[in-house]
């Protein structure tokens, strides 16, 4: 009796074995089991009905359904980067269904990722044409897009920074260096500032401090940017100083005006006090965002003794990466240089002599968010061709390398 019942018992092992192992590959009905899955999700049971959806995936792969569902559980959980895996691999083969490119707009959507939400709506359109929804949803995020775009500062005439209310303070440390070819030697900036956010909108005290050609001096300035509106903000400037490196007196004002389709527009003045003269700019600016892409100009009129007017400008391309703090970028400026170098004419350090030099400039820049941080730091670098301010046709290349570290709290 005792050998049958260890016969029995053996038996029923193997048996619960063999039925265990067939169960580990799956051969149900799927549709069946698709359908259960999606009672129990809608119900709430997310975490069970993605075990049996993964089961059902692991012979059916290609099951879009399945897929589609699963994706969207994890999108409902919060668990967005998983969803993502999932419209992913969906959207690469079937690029035309609609429901998943519409489900993985609203993941991005829903995990704040605007701008890749505005691309992925742009890829989607093109196997979509003028499809009113997905097009909805792009208006929706370029809408948020707009709606955090808050100006921090324009170091010194015209680099746009993009931030928004949270955190409410930070402090920036900046420095760089310009090395020379012929003539000059290196020429060392240093900066840092302070930003606090009010719901009435920004302002920054800064302290730059400058050595050129041996000589130091230090500025000090203010921004504000008082917001009137959800659309409608302005950028105020003064600095002074008493060293001969930087303007004694200067000071700027700009009013910005969001407009729809991801646009923004803006029409301002700076004055530049110099010992010798004053100069009066005029300037202007139209920007434009494009799926992860924002693209500004900027043109600059200055007017001169004998009615007639020197005209500059800039071209700013950006693309942002996995969100807003984090970006490439390039920028080019032709006419006079806009951060205040300044070259010696003889003996003399002469502020103003740049604003009639022959100039072209590229920088580029790289920004990024420090790990498990808040803060970000941003690199630059770019080189400049100049007119020698005392042998006008003759020319010098500038490299310049510099960052901005940036401290929330």
């Amino acid at each position: 009796m005792y050998i049958k019942r260890t016969y029995l018992v053996l038996i029923l092992c193997v048996t619960l074995f063999c039925v265990n192992a067939q169960e580990a590959v799956y051969s149900g009905d799927a549709d069946a089991s698709f359908l259960n899955a999606q009672a129990i999700a809608f119900a709430g049971s997310r975490s069970e009905a993605r075990d049996t959806l993964q089961f059902i995936l692991s012979k059916y792969p290609n099951y879009t359904d399945v897929r589609t569902l699963l994706a969207k559980t994890y999108s409902w959980d919060g668990a967005y980067d998983e969803a993502r895996k999932q419209f992913n691999i969906i959207t690469s083969l079937e690029k035309q269904n609609k429901e998943v490119w519409v489900a993985a707009i609203k993941n991005e959507i829903y995990a704040e990722n605007y701008t890749t939400a505005v691309g992925l709506s742009n890829k989607g359109l093109l196997y979509l044409a003028d499809d009113a929804t997905l097009s909805a949803l792009k208006e929706e995020a370029i809408a948020a897009i707009t709606a955090l775009q808050v100006p921090v500062f324009l170091q010194e005439l015209d680099t746009l920074q993009v931030a928004v209310s949270d955190p409410i303070n930070s402090i920036d440390i900046s420095g760089s260096i310009d090395v020379f070819d012929k003539v000059y030697d290196p020429m060392y900036l240093t900066s840092i500032s302070y930003t606090r956010h009010t719901k009435y909108g920004s302002i920054i005290p800064r302290i730059n401090y400058a050595n050129r050609f041996n000589t130091s001096g230090v500025q000090y300035e203010v921004d504000a940017y008082p917001k009137f509106s959800e659309k409608v903000y302005m950028y105020t400037n003064y600095g002074f100083s008493d060293a001969s490196t930087f303007p004694k007196h200067r000071g700027g004002a700009e009013l910005y005006v969001n407009l729809p389709k991801a646009m923004e527009v803006s029409l301002g003045a700076r004055y530049l006090n110099f010992v010798t003269s004053d100069v009066y700019i005029y300037t202007a600016s139209f920007g434009l965002y494009s799926g992860n892409y924002f693209f500004s100009v900027r043109p600059y009129v200055t007017p001169s003794e004998g009615n007639t007017f020197s005209v500059s400008g800039s071209l700013l391309a950006r693309k942002y990466l996995k969100d807003k703090y984090n970006y490439i970028g390039g920028n080019f400026n032709y006419g006079y240089t806009s951060d205040i170098k300044q070259f010696r004419s003889g003996t003399t350090l002469l502020a103003e002599t740049l604003l009639y030099l022959e100039t072209q400039q590229l920088n580029l820049e790289y920004q990024f968010t420090i790990k498990n941080s808040p803060n970000t730091l941003k690199t630059m670098m770019g080189v400049t061709r100049q007119e020698l301010s005392f042998d006008p046709g003759n020319f010098f290349i500038a490299g310049t390398l510099g960052f901005i570290y940036q401290v929330k709290f």
